[in-house]
């Protein structure tokens, strides 16, 4: 027979969003792992903030919170704070029981700007690479380095000479601007917007934009991130970058480092030798020398490395669709570097949770 389509006003329920959530789903391990690396941080929190006051956001709920922003590409917070109110997958993951109250926005967003100040993006990104070297998926000599540019939360309509005073807006949503034939270049002119970000391109014939550069340092291995930065959007912001990040390498083994074309540079590649860090640098033979001779790549592990190192796109399409890094939310080096490193550690996790899975099922 036909059911009836009514529904009760007021219902009780007596599941848990614990109860809900099944066994073998996979924020499960995602959870797990950041709970961990969470419960290691305890030690943190406790100098960050104060013992008397009106209780804050915990840091842990924040923090899973951000994660959640990042693995299901949530554009804003006020969006988060919308579906943690209704969906009972990301209250069970945040913490929050099924009647707790959800935050305000504009409440959650300080609070996560207050843990700018304690460096947690970097602390929390570092003890999930931890997980992962407890897992053994980890190799400490083989490594790549790349960069890719960020679009900066500013409009191009905000670049302007930084001599030239600030007219207000004939329409403050969408203003009016006539920079045809102007030579814009980041000596002369800066967004009002987000002074910090460049104008940078792609390569040649691709459109300038205001833009920050990430670079981050990929173990060979497993395909894990093992360092980030971010930096302004410079010509050889990619190359000072990378020898940042192999400086620090941890321990003092002879590791190789693959890279682009981009790095064939003859100072960066001297600088990589006197890390003791063997460059297994793309050769850039186009009307050029390249820096890069037989004693590099008559090797075998020349041709691995220049074919692990695509992996690393992997990171930065991953980043750019889900993260979402494409083009920044937020303004300013500090704030764009510690969004890029969190969203890193999240590729982590679920790297790190595929592997396990991989391996758990062909043990089965």
């Amino acid at each position: 027979m036909r059911g009836q389509d009514t529904q009760q006003a007021v219902m009780y329920s007596y599941l848990s969003p614990e109860q809900r959530v099944p066994k073998d789903h996979p924020l499960r391990p995602i959870r797990e792992m950041a709970d961990r690396a969470l419960e290691r941080l305890s030690g943190l929190f406790e100098e960050m903030y104060s013992w008397t006051g009106r209780p804050s956001i915990a840091p842990e709920k924040l923090l899973r919170a951000l994660l959640l922003q990042v693995l299901y590409t949530v554009r804003s917070e006020r969006m988060l704070m919308e579906e943690l109110n209704y969906n009972l997958l990301f209250r069970w993951f945040v913490g929050l029981n099924m009647d707790e109250e959800v935050w305000v926005p504009t409440v959650f967003s300080k609070n996560r700007d207050r843990l700018l100040a304690g460096d947690v993006a970097q602390q929390f990104f570092d003890e999930v690479v931890e997980e992962a070297r407890q897992l053994d998926l980890l190799s400490d000599e083989h490594f790549t380095v790349d960069g890719t540019l960020l679009e900066a939360w500013a409009s191009l309509k905000s670049f302007r000479r930084k001599e030239e005073p600030s007219a207000p807006p004939d329409d403050p949503g969408n203003p009016s601007v006539d920079f045809h034939g102007e030579k814009r270049r980041n000596e002369t002119h800066q967004s009002a917007s987000d002074p910090e970000a460049l104008l940078a391109r792609k390569g040649a014939g691709k459109e300038a934009k205001l833009s920050y550069h990430g670079h981050v340092l990929m173990e060979n291995r497993n395909g894990l991130v093992t360092d980030t930065r971010v930096t302004q959007a410079t010509g050889t912001a990619e190359r000072e970058a990378a020898v940042e990040m192999v400086e620090a390498i941890p321990g003092q083994k002879q590791v190789t480092v693959g890279a682009d074309k981009n790095y064939d540079v003859g100072s960066f590649v001297e600088e990589m030798r006197q890390q003791k860090a063997t460059p297994h640098v793309a050769q850039n033979n186009k009307r050029r020398r390249s820096a890069i001779d037989q004693r590099t790549t008559r090797h075998a592990g020349y041709a691995i490395s220049q074919k692990k190192r695509q992996r690393v796109e992997e990171i930065f399409g991953w980043l750019k669709t889900v993260g979402p890094m494409r083009k920044l939310r937020h303004r300013g080096l500090q704030l764009a570097s510690w969004m890029f490193t969190f969203a890193a550690a999240a590729y982590n996790l679920v790297r790190i949770r595929n592997l396990a899975t991989a391996v758990h099922g062909a043990s089965a």
